[in-house]
């Protein structure tokens, strides 16, 4: 808790519903966040926070149909042991948000037949391994997206409990996984084309926000995560320049597309106050593309920045402790109207300032 304080990030924490119980998990939610006078809020004050921590988003087990998970069974038992923890969870605190196991196919569809009333979001997951083609590398990460926002629609309109509510997707892991582990256990190695792939995903969830509620990319330092480090050393794996890039200058007001841009994957979006229009445009081929533009109810003023990762081997790689390989760039740009030209194998993101 006192990690994400440090950071600025709200935390999102999983209660232990496989060989865990409803009581040990509403005594978890009570020591995070009730008051100082309840029996497990006196515990962590005791522990030298009296004031309750800020945690709204709680997870109810994870990835619970799974033989690698301690205590996973059945649907049909799994739908009736989440709603416990639920009223459980809730009673002592009603404004807890709950995140459920999700799967899409018949896993979903049951949590969300049964257990619609206690959950705010229902979990995905999806890790993808390597193709030969960079092109179909990198779009299979936007496809996984696609294909699971494709099917919670689908749930909306045919599942009867859903009626009058917006139960939304929490992408809470995704990624790439393949590759020796170089890192220690699972620490596997990116690639430029990795990252490509995970910018094309970022496109992908901006563009299906309306149902996208959160994302979040697994994992952070070594094991498949976007940081690896050495004894010594640390560095941006490239996947983690492309988070990097879109956290920092990526805009947070998504805007329609209209039109082809194949092989192109392009998302674009406003800035919260409107002065600028962020456009993210991703080349997975190797060749130099132009992207016609026409932008509708706003005026370029032709200037702006541009952030480029971009590399000619898409198996290049950063490693900790050496000059790293693929980077980010930053410059101005000038003369844009109604094109934008990018170079091979290059995620492009402009920030364009508009009259």
């Amino acid at each position: 808790m006192v990690f994400c304080r440090e950071i600025g990030t709200e935390p999102l924490i999983t209660v232990n519903s496989g060989f865990g119980d409803d009581h040990s998990a509403a005594e978890e939610v009570e020591y995070v966040v009730g008051s100082a006078d309840t029996p497990m809020g006196r515990w962590r004050a005791a522990n030298g926070h009296p004031e309750p921590y800020e945690a709204e988003w709680w997870c109810i087990g994870n990835e619970m149909y799974g033989g690698w998970q301690l205590g996973s069974m059945s649907l049909n038992h799994y739908v009736q042991k989440h709603n416990l923890f639920a009223r459980a969870m809730r009673r002592v605190y009603p404004d807890i948000k709950l995140i459920a196991v999700g799967a899409v196919g018949n896993w979903s569809e049951g949590m969300l037949k049964s257990c619609a009333d206690y959950m705010d979001a229902l979990s995905e997951h999806f890790y993808m391994r390597e193709k030969k083609s960079v092109l179909e590398h990198v779009r299979q990460i936007s496809d996984a997206v696609r294909g699971k926002v494709e099917a919670h629609k689908r749930y909306r309109e045919q599942i009867g409990t859903l009626k009058g509510k917006d139960i939304d997707i929490a992408l809470d892991e995704w990624n790439f996984w393949y590759g020796p582990h170089l890192y220690g256990e699972l620490g596997t190695r990116y690639f430029h084309k990795d990252a490509l792939g995970i910018a094309a995903g970022l496109h992908e969830m901006i563009r299906n926000s309306d149902i996208m509620f959160m994302a979040n990319y697994a994992q952070t330092v070594n094991v498949i995560g976007c940081i690896k480090t050495s004894k010594t050393a640390a560095a941006f794996a490239t996947t983690g320049l492309a988070l990097k890039l879109y956290r920092e200058h990526f805009g947070t007001i998504p805007v329609e597309l209209r039109g082809e841009a194949y092989p192109l994957d392009v998302a674009a979006a406003w800035t919260s106050d409107r002065k600028a229009l962020t456009v993210g445009v991703i080349n997975a081929t190797e060749q130099k593309q132009d992207l016609p533009i026409k932008i509708r109810g706003a005026n370029l003023t032709g200037k702006g920045r541009l952030w480029l990762i971009a590399h000619s081997d898409p198996m290049a790689y950063n490693e900790p402790g050496k000059q790293p390989n693929v980077v980010i760039e930053e410059k101005a740009v000038t003369g844009i109207s109604n094109k934008l030209s990018v170079p091979p194998l290059s995620i492009n993101l402009y920030k364009l300032t508009v009259r």
